[in-house]
């Protein structure tokens, strides 16, 4: 088998076999195959797309390069969440709670937020003493005893990815929708669980900016996750708004608590509902509307509040923080964006919101920058809601008056100001199973 050869069916439309396909991965990550020769195949692929046999072939083979998590240790069936990223996204530390409470085990590997998007790792270390790198079998035991536990994702997991993902990141061929989903489900797959739901971000937040583009990679993933005999389905979400009103790290954990409380932004209660009904739907607790009630009266019994209780006192967490999330520390420095004229928020560029709050100190632009757990923002005014010149649109907070007002003019740049009250915006835009 020659690499040369598979470049040129691939160039011409042909579909790669299995074998052809654990060649190529396997000869790259042991560094046999060369990054020019697959540098052209990615760039085939860009341009010829890939079967839905091929993408499986791929993804299992990328899963299969490091290690495989094992999930069996834990009772019952296991139930994972993925979203593609946005601004304001703190559901993992709601839903997960909420699915805990309702029985179904939630063994949860997350990662930390670089860009404009947040990670889940770097919200729950703002908790004093949280623990998110633990040995597997202290996983598996805080798994059983409480329902959840939420991890980073370990240096092994799918290896041929990374090297893959930085190849791409080099060749224009990261925006390819079958590269995607590959590079996606070859964690999930590697993670064990055995039901998948896949929080598909759509708008000017997310990394798949169109509707019809959100709708094409949530078919492909499903399409993969069911190849590879797992149970998965896809909500296609909107990030064309910041979910809920805080973008940072130890903000965003006061929000999720609130939520908890049912005291949350109605938005982000709303599309967190949505997910948790969709993974408890996966785990067979009935039809995603009876889902939808039983994720619905954890909040009301507060069982999903003693589950995130319980999992950070677990992990090692200072859970008084969840009963009195008001100790968290408050940043030094505070600027706040006021409109300039009256009208309605008609726009909010969602990136520029996340990049703002980067600036302000609360994400990486580089893998290696210490992230300010008490920086971000907290959203006064969203779409939609009118406004007056001088009201106050959001408050931008960091540790110096200068990443507070370099925050605060990149946010004001996300506001846009109509005369005219625009279409309330939907919030779950699409359901794909199968």
């Amino acid at each position: 088998m020659r690499m040369y050869d598979l470049i040129e069916k691939k160039k011409r439309g042909g579909e790669l076999t299995k074998e052809e396909t654990a060649w190529m991965v396997r000869g790259f990550v042991d560094g046999s195959i060369p990054d020019y020769q697959m540098s052209a195949m990615l760039m085939a692929i860009y341009f010829q797309g890939m079967s839905d046999e091929e993408m499986t072939g791929l993804t299992l083979e990328m899963a299969a390069s490091g290690e495989m998590v094992d999930l069996s240790p834990i009772e019952g069936i296991k139930v994972d969440k993925h979203s593609t990223g946005g601004v304001g996204d703190k559901t993992t530390l709601i839903i997960g709670p909420m699915v805990a409470a309702c029985g179904v085990k939630v063994a949860k590997m997350s990662g930390r937020g670089l860009g404009h998007t947040g990670g889940t790792i770097d919200k729950l270390e703002s908790i004093p003493g949280f623990q998110t790198s633990l040995p597997r079998e202290e996983f598996f035991d805080l798994v059983n005893r409480h329902g959840i536990a939420v991890i980073g994702q370990s240096g092994n997991l799918v290896p041929a990815d990374k090297k893959i993902y930085a190849l791409r990141d080099v060749t224009a061929t990261v925006d390819s929708i079958p590269l995607i989903a590959s590079s996606i489900m070859s964690k999930k797959i590697a993670a064990g669980s055995n039901g998948i739901v896949l929080d598909v971000k759509t708008g000017s937040g997310a990394f798949m900016k169109t509707l019809e583009d959100s709708i094409s990679l949530a078919e492909k993933m499903v399409a993969i996750g069911k190849g590879a005999g797992r149970r998965c389905c896809a909500v296609i979400t909107d990030m064309d708004v910041p979910l809920g009103h805080a973008i940072g790290n130890s903000l965003e954990v006061v929000e999720a608590v609130e939520t908890l409380r049912g005291e949350g932004p109605e938005d982000l209660t709303e599309v967190c509902l949505q997910l948790a009904a969709n993974m408890l739907y996966m785990a067979d607790r009935g039809t995603v509307e009876e889902c939808l009630c039983l994720a619905r009266k954890t909040i009301e019994d507060g069982s999903a509040l003693r589950a995130l209780k319980e999992m950070v006192a677990g992990q090692g967490g200072d859970a008084s923080y969840i009963d009195h999330p008001e100790q968290f520390p408050r940043a030094a420095a505070a600027v706040e964006v006021k409109a300039e004229s009256d009208g309605y928020v008609v726009h909010m560029d969602t990136e520029s919101c996340g990049i703002a709050s980067v600036l302000a100190g609360a994400g990486r632009s580089q893998k290696e920058d210490v992230i300010d757990y008490a920086a971000g923002i907290m959203l006064v005014r969203k779409y939609g809601d009118a406004v007056r010149s001088g009201d106050v649109l959001a408050v931008v907070y960091a540790e110096s008056g200068e990443k507070a007002r370099a925050g605060a003019k990149k946010l004001s740049s996300a506001y846009e100001i109509g005369k005219v009250r625009p279409e309330q915006k939907k919030l779950v835009l699409a359901r794909v199973e199968g």
